[in-house]
């Protein structure tokens, strides 16, 4: 019995697979047509229908044809239009005509038939359009420039029909049916174009599902600020479209007094070829705490049925976690920022410390001199001889005068003569000049150390004359080494002839240390050109520098 049984079952397919015509009519039919039929290159067209160029297989390169400025290349859609009307030819040396007709001039047209929709995995008919209002010879179905009886699918044609025994998603697209008519004893090829859309169902199935958002959620806004209300849902397919998604707002969360909201023009994106989602968007343009009282709907409906969401908006509590994360970083950012600034002026803050906060609170013993002055003559000889002749021989009291007798000898005498008369002879300090109170013979730099470590201040008379002399430049940076060394010593600056730091460009440069000390160090500007005023205020602020130590200079300082 049981052979029996499986002896008929496996009879049953054999009679299937070697008689399919049978049970399938044609579509176990393998129909095949040649290209070759399709030679005569003058094709008619429709007005308005997709059009598509023929192409030649056996070319490597896409094939182009050519009219006038106007290229086509083939394999790419297009609509026909009157203005394609004409003769083409290719590289290849192929020539086409191409004439499009209008569509009042066809004997029969039906806008139905330009378009067809197909079930999945159900069997298809596509009809050839206008086919009955012909005398047509050779109908050849194509999908791209591809004849649908040489590809892989099951298919057959039959009186202009072009019947696909299994539809799949991948059958969607322009089909061309191509067909023989003759006019005036002229063969044309008449190519006919059907848009294709395949579904997977005429109706939907299901209600729709909400993906965002859930129900009873709560939502954080900020007030003040606009909100977007989203709501994403996932319909079935259908062919009648009957989706639609909106958004109420309930009164005080009462879902009976509800109000429609605006909302922005839906969004929808085929996910998958059964399923549709679509999007849907409320703007709140600015959220007030009245929003905060209300709650929101989703609602969602189909044929089949529907669903709804309702959401909550609560006041967002803005996190402290940026001010706990910046303050730090902030923190960082400005000892780093101090790091390198107290790195890049590290010498400059050393010597404003040394030479305004630190001097004399370190006590050392008795100093030879009480200041070192250094300058660069910048007068004639004669005069030079006569100046050094008065600083040999102590002023008498009658040439000891009030200030103002001073302010008269400065417009005469230049202040490389005038400040080592008035520190030495009228306030009494022991006065080191290179020139008088050096022993020639030494070594230069070793006199020069020598003498600032002996001397408890250094004034340096700073000239165009002096940033030219590589001698007083070494005073001037052996001075300010020793500064940085010891808070015992001293310094000032004396700028003359309308020079500062900004003018200065001596060749060869000056060193990095005395351009940066020539920035910060204590300094007081002359000029011969001012009025009195202005020289005695440089007396009295000369005065107040100097060094102040001991009971030896009291009666020399008392003096005004």
């Amino acid at each position: 019995m049981w052979f029996r049984k499986q002896s008929t079952q496996t009879g049953f397919l054999l009679f299937y697979f070697l008689f399919p015509t049978i049970s399938e009519g044609c579509c176990g039919q393998k129909q095949r047509r040649t290209i070759a039929d399709q030679q005569l290159n003058r094709y008619k067209v429709v007005e308005g229908e997709v059009f598509m160029m023929p192409c030649d297989t056996s070319l490597e390169s896409p094939m182009k044809w050519f009219k006038a400025d106007e290229v086509k290349e083939c394999g790419k859609e297009f609509v026909a239009e009157v203005e394609d009307c004409g003769a083409y030819r290719s590289l290849a040396g192929s020539n086409l005509t191409l004439q499009v007709i209008n569509k009042t001039s066809l004997r029969c047209f039906q806008h139905s038939e330009s378009s067809v929709m197909l079930l999945v995995g159900e069997g298809g008919i596509i009809r050839c359009p206008g086919y009955t209002c012909y005398n047509n010879t050779g109908v050849v179905w194509y999908k791209k420039n591809k004849a649908v009886s040489e590809q892989r699918r099951t298919s057959c044609e039959n009186e202009g029909q072009l019947q696909l025994c299994t539809v799949y998603k991948e059958d969607r697209g322009v089909y061309y049916c191509d067909r023989q008519i003759s006019e005036h004893g002229i063969s044309w090829t008449f190519r006919r174009a059907v848009n294709v859309t395949v579904v997977p169902h005429l109706n939907a199935s299901s209600s729709p599902k909400l993906k965002y958002p859930s129900a009873n959620m709560t939502e954080e806004v900020e007030l003040g600020q606009p909100h977007t209300l989203m709501c994403e849902v996932m319909f079935d397919f259908e062919v009648n479209i009957s989706r639609k998604v909106q958004w109420f707002m309930n009164h005080d969360g009462d879902v009976e007094n509800t109000t429609p909201l605006h909302m922005e023009p839906p969004q929808e994106k085929q996910v998958m070829l059964q399923t549709i989602e679509v999007t849907q968007k409320s703007i709140i343009k600015e959220v007030t705490p009245q929003h905060l009282k209300h709650t929101y709907t989703c609602f969602a409906s189909n044929v089949i049925g529907n669903n709804s969401a309702t959401i909550k908006l609560q006041n967002k509590i803005r996190a402290r976690w940026t001010s706990l994360v910046g303050y730090p970083v902030a923190c960082f950012l400005l000892v780093a920022g101090l790091g390198i600034i107290l790195h890049i002026k590290w010498l400059e803050l050393q010597l404003i410390y040394r030479s305004h906060l630190q001097f004399g609170k370190h006590k050392e013993g008795e100093k030879e001199f009480d200041v070192f002055v250094s300058y660069v003559w910048t007068v004639p000889s004669a005069e030079v001889a006569n100046g050094l002749a008065r600083f040999s021989k102590p002023y008498s009291d009658a040439e000891e005068g009030c200030l103002s007798t001073v302010k008269m000898q400065s417009s005469e005498q230049p202040i490389e003569m005038l400040l080592p008369q008035v520190l030495e002879d009228r306030w009494g300090y022991r006065v080191c000049l290179l020139e008088r109170d050096i022993l020639p013979g030494g070594a230069y730099t070793n006199d020069v150390v020598l003498t600032i470590n002996r001397s408890r201040m250094l004034i340096c008379v700073l000239s165009a004359e002096y940033f030219a002399s590589s001698n007083a430049v070494f005073v001037l940076e052996s001075g300010v080494k020793a500064l940085l060394q010891t808070s015992a010593l001293k310094m000032l600056l004396v700028w003359t002839g309308g020079t500062s730091p900004s003018l200065i460009q001596p060749e060869p440069p000056l060193p990095k240390v005395v351009q940066k000390a020539l920035k910060v160090l204590p300094s007081l500007q002359w000029s011969t050109d001012v009025s009195s005023t202005a020289v005695g205020s440089f007396w009295i602020s000369l005065r107040k520098a100097m060094p102040v130590q001991g009971s030896r200079l009291a009666s020399h300082l008392e003096r005004p």
